[in-house]
């Protein structure tokens, strides 16, 4: 049996680590383009500014206080404003991508290329325009685009002026920019994700959440600043999943043949026992993600959800209408991450209050160079995990391994540990299909091209089948070449599955 004729390969991006032309044709300001470039060990920065002129420092997921404003500052390092630089390169990208023989390309849009302040009443046609040319250029080679309308992309006027998804103003602001563009590409796109890992969400980055309880100048990875209050990332959750229902009920009168997707992040949750606590923690640990899904998928809150609310103090807000909203626009098909398992350690539980990756490591598994279990077994549990759950439509739409890669003398990159990560992952998901029958739409590995990573700024934590000539400062020619596993891919994409040596 195999992978199913009209099985979707691809690869996929997102904007603010690869697009760039941060501020070209008439684009505003995104929260992630204050964000410095990091490492590992030393994590990003968002400064701020009081109105008085003071100013502090905050790390990814903390907030900013209120009252505060994100600031570019002098002698610092944004990769986001070129990232590597699709703006400029789409047409080359676009190409490698067809010989590689995609059938899909994941893509998010830049809210603020759209709608420069994100509460704008009118689209910047420029920035349509860019979109317009980068569809119209998949198109021609027959690869199908798969977009995302939000993918760790915060208007920064909207976390300034409005606190971010803690307003429900917010939901105003995002049907208006999806609206926009399922009219502008009503016949040109048909698959959509309309929030990219929404179960990973949280402060300033991604929700542009503020908070009074922040100490002046401090970071939160020194464990000095506290992270975004639980509560308010469950209720501007709540707020984005009524968009995200709302955007679906928008679509189908554009287009009733759009395929509305929402996506999280899913690598898989182990105990580290049979110990019941750990059991049962692990168990614990997973409804925090599936709670997002379970909402977007079978449209409610399941019957867990309170004993979650309880333990954060939390009070959920609604309004009338929310309740009918979420049952009656359930998204078509479940688009995931996956990239890992982790382990529930009852002695370390090390846990996130949205049931994100963090945990503890597992003694049985190797690890990439950024210390991310290898489980490729993981990923068929994760399939059956959740189209036991839901029975709807899977789409893995992120899988890879973040990695060192070296540049021969000749040109060539060898990387066979992201080949051998690669072939594993897909041999697992051809056993998903073929033995379990799960239902499968594609599989679009990430940063199929080299891009910026979103967890530590650095260039040389590389996923892609494409080099692109940058180094963690920004200093490259761009050029792109091709690696091993460019090749590799081709002829797995072009045997649809079936050879994978």
């Amino acid at each position: 049996m195999g992978f199913p004729q009209g099985f979707l390969w691809g690869g996929a991006t997102a904007a603010n680590q690869y697009e760039g032309g941060y501020n070209e044709g008439g684009r505003g300001l995104a929260v992630s383009d204050l964000m410095t470039d990091g490492t590992k060990d030393s994590p990003r920065k968002i400064f701020y500014q009081f109105p008085d002129g003071r100013e502090g420092v905050i790390g990814q997921g903390a907030c900013i206080p209120i009252g505060a404003k994100g600031i570019l500052k002098e002698g610092y390092y944004y990769p986001s404003h070129n990232a590597t630089d699709f703006y400029h390169h789409y047409k080359e990208d676009i190409a490698l991508f067809a010989e590689m023989g995609f059938k899909v390309y994941r893509l998010s849009i830049s809210w603020t290329r759209i709608f420069p302040n994100g509460d704008d009443e009118i689209a910047n046609e420029k920035g349509l325009e860019f979109y317009d040319n980068v569809i119209d250029e998949l198109l021609k080679y027959g690869i199908e685009p798969l977009v995302t309308l939000l993918h760790f992309d915060m208007p920064l006027n909207l976390a300034d002026k409005y606190g971010g998804w803690t307003n429900r103003k917010l939901i105003d602001f995002y049907l208006r920019f999806a609206e926009t563009i399922f009219v502008r590409w009503k016949n040109k796109v048909k698959y959509w994700v309309t929030i990219n890992e929404v179960n990973v969400l949280g402060g300033y980055w991604t929700l542009g959440l503020a908070s009074n309880n922040i100490k002046e100048g401090t970071h939160s990875n020194q464990g000095e600043t506290p992270l975004a209050d639980a509560g308010d990332k469950l209720q501007s959750i709540h707020h984005l999943m009524v968009a995200s229902a709302l955007a679906n009920k928008l679509a189908r009168t554009i287009n009733p043949d759009f395929k509305m997707g929402a996506m999280l992040a899913l690598s898989g949750i182990y105990p580290a026992t049979c110990h019941p606590d750990d059991v049962f923690g692990a168990y614990e640990f997973r409804r925090k993600a599936l709670i997002f899904s379970d909402v977007i998928l079978r449209g409610y809150y399941p019957n867990y959800a309170q004993a979650i609310f309880d333990e954060y103090n939390f009070e959920l807000k609604t309004e009338f209408g929310d309740e009918e909203i979420l049952r009656q626009y359930t998204s078509d098909f479940l688009a995931f991450s996956y990239y890992r398992t982790t382990v529930f350690d009852r002695f370390s539980p090390n846990t996130t209050t949205t049931g994100g990756q963090q945990g503890s490591p597992n003694p049985y598994l190797k690890a990439t160079p950024w210390g991310w279990p290898i489980d490729a077994k993981g990923l068929r549990f994760v399939l059956n995990e959740l189209y036991d759950r839901y029975q709807k439509p899977l789409f893995i739409v992120e899988n890879g391994m973040g990695n060192i890669d070296k540049v021969e003398e000749d040109g060539s990159i060898n990387d066979d540990e992201r080949i051998d990560y690669l072939k594993n992952h897909i041999k697992e998901i051809k056993n998903a299909i073929e033995i379990d029958h799960v239902d499968l739409i594609g599989y679009t590995p990430w940063g199929c091209i080299d891009i910026v990573s979103a967890g530590t700024g650095e260039m040389k934590k590389r996923y892609g089948f494409i080099h692109v000539d940058l180094d963690d400062k920004g200093n490259g020619s761009f050029k792109r070449s091709k690696k091993k596993s460019f090749y590799w891919y081709k002829n797995v994409i072009a045997t649809n599955g079936e050879q994978l040596d």
